[in-house]
């Protein structure tokens, strides 16, 4: 199925959670926020939101300074 991740088009496989898309991207989830449809997620619920056709993922990094 396809859905957005950061705008560009992907196909992943169904019933894919957020979490799964993020280790199959390599990105650690501790140090992201992931958005899907403009609706923020709680890192608690990236292992039970599943992805559906047409979703939009933003999935935005933090990053330290100083």
């Amino acid at each position: 199925m396809n859905i957005q991740v950061n705008g560009e088009s992907r196909e992943i496989q169904e019933g894919m959670s957020v979490a799964s898309l993020l280790r199959h991207l390599e990105i650690r989830g501790e140090q992201v926020a992931v958005e899907v449809n403009r609706e923020i997620l709680d890192k608690q619920g990236f292992d039970t939101r599943l992805l559906q056709a047409g979703d939009q993922v933003e999935i935005l990094s933090f990053i330290g300074g100083g």
